[in-house]
């Protein structure tokens, strides 16, 4: 049998029932992406992991290709039960095809011939005890977690009782009815938003823009906690001229979400480029304040400053960060200790 690099056992995949989709002309479509994939017998989506089997769609993302404990500011999640540690898991496949990406070997299976299966099934039951014996919640990250809704809400509902939340990381396209079934399991979601401009965020993931702000607007006004990531691509979304309209837009939507700027490093088929410039990420914080946001951070490359919650009103630094973990959290009940001043979140 062969192994994967870290000695466990590739596993086959297993196909189980997929839910988000309706029989159209003889074909059965799924209703997860915008893409819609209408597929005859025996196809795949674009996506690699839901295909039609006779007349239902099926799933391979009850399955996972990491299984490990880190903290929500990983995901990044600033905003949201600082310090809370996640049992993260991911499942093969993305709706997108970024050309960055640094987790090309799980994210792009079924788009790259090289990529190949490596998950193993996951039981929810199980991953849900783990974390809830050290009070933590389950991620799932590194790849598209919306591909996995059916393994989402397993979770979320085995989880419920036991006070264990599911977060994502998230492109965040997805369709109206994945953004309905997704908020009832979702506690907190962090999103890319790459670039508004039509043509680039194409050329970047082969798909429109416009889904993804509906997605982020939409989750937002069911409840779920919403925070926003930008990957700072030099000569492509490091510039002024995507992260105003950026900031801009979500300023519109609500001054107090917060934006994390990305460092971008070479990987996959950008190894040949250089990683974002420093200039260019405080340049990116200066934009987001300039238009009205409330919370911009960096997580490393500006030090610790660019990690910490300050109070809106008052500048006070409520909570600090280690580069991938809290440090202190001076919030008295989601305010700040200074002015008394709520800070926005789930604290």
């Amino acid at each position: 049998m062969e192994h994967r690099p870290d000695g466990g056992p590739y596993m086959g995949m297993q196909w189980t029932p997929a839910v988000l989709h309706r029989q159209r002309h003889g074909l059965v479509q799924c209703l997860l992406c915008p893409f819609r994939c209408a597929l005859k017998d025996g196809e795949t989506g674009l996506c690699g992991v839901r295909r039609r089997s006779g007349d239902r769609l099926e799933t391979a993302t009850f399955a996972s290709s990491v299984r490990h404990w880190d903290t929500v500011e990983r995901k990044p999640l600033y905003h949201y039960r600082p310090g809370t540690p996640c049992l993260t898991l991911a499942a093969p496949g993305c709706t997108f095809a970024c050309d960055y990406c640094i987790n090309h070997r799980m994210s792009q299976y079924g788009r790259v011939d090289s990529v190949r299966w490596d998950a193993a099934p996951v039981d929810p039951r199980d991953v849900v005890g783990e974390a809830a014996g050290r009070r933590g919640c389950v991620a799932i990250s590194y790849t598209e977690p919306s591909l996995a809704i059916e393994l989402t809400a397993a979770l979320a509902e085995s989880g419920r009782p036991l006070g264990v939340d599911v977060v994502w990381k998230s492109n965040g396209f997805l369709t109206a009815e994945a953004v309905d079934l997704a908020a009832r399991h979702v506690a907190a979601v962090n999103v890319d938003v790459k670039t508004l401009d039509e043509h680039d965020h194409r050329a970047l993931t082969g798909a429109r823009p416009g889904p993804v702000l509906d997605s982020l607007a939409g989750l937002r006004e069911r409840g779920v906690w919403v925070e926003v990531s930008t990957p700072l691509i030099p000569g492509l979304t490091a510039g002024p001229g995507t992260l105003r309209p950026i900031a801009r837009t979500l300023a519109a939507l609500d001054p107090a979400i917060p934006w994390h700027l990305v460092r971008a490093t070479p990987a996959h088929r950008r190894t040949g480029h250089a990683p974002t410039p420093v200039a260019d990420l405080a340049a990116g914080v200066r934009i987001g304040h300039e238009e009205g946001l409330r919370h911009v951070y960096v997580e490393r490359a500006l030090g610790a400053d660019g990690r910490a919650t300050r109070c809106p009103r008052c500048r006070t630094a409520v909570v600090a960060r280690d580069v991938w973990a809290l440090d202190e959290n001076a919030l008295d009940d989601g305010r700040c200790p200074r002015c008394g001043t709520a800070v926005e979140g789930r604290w």
